[in-house]
């Protein structure tokens, strides 16, 4: 089994607001305190980024590098950061900001288990009335069963 993708050090919840680049450099932190990437991931946020944005929907942002970056990725791993006061995110307003690393395609499948957990409104009711990082991590935690 691998190791778990996110852990409750990787999860935050701030009571005001960021910039979009704030919000990228606290993601790849994260991710890099964790032993997932390498100071080179931030730069690859910016690099996807510019290209495409990563607003999803339903106040969600997960940036992430480009595949030409996949060097800067040392093991898969996620990191969550609620910003209650919302981040303007190219004109989209967002409150959480989950950055992703994938070691291979294994990106793939955590993406896909955010988004279907994205695409319930009651969901995302329940991630933004969490009190606590302990109570927002359980509720995320179903990402290290897959």
């Amino acid at each position: 089994m691998a190791r778990d993708v996110l852990s409750l050090g990787q999860v935050r919840i701030h009571a005001g607001s960021a910039t979009r680049e704030e919000a990228m450099k606290e993601a790849a932190d994260i991710l890099e305190a964790a032993g997932c990437v390498t100071t080179a991931y931030f730069d690859a946020m910016q690099l996807r980024e510019q290209t495409v944005s990563t607003y999803m929907g339903n106040e969600l942002a997960i940036p992430h590098g480009t595949n030409e970056t996949k060097d800067a990725i040392l093991e898969s791993g996620l990191s969550v950061v609620r910003y209650d006061g919302g981040i303007d995110w190219g004109g989209e307003h967002v409150t959480f900001v989950i950055g992703i690393a994938g070691k291979g395609d294994e990106h793939l499948e955590i993406l896909s288990q955010i988004a279907i957990l994205f695409s319930d409104e009651d969901e995302v009711a329940k991630l933004k009335a969490a009190s606590s990082p302990d109570e927002l991590f359980s509720l995320l935690s179903a990402v290290n069963e897959s």
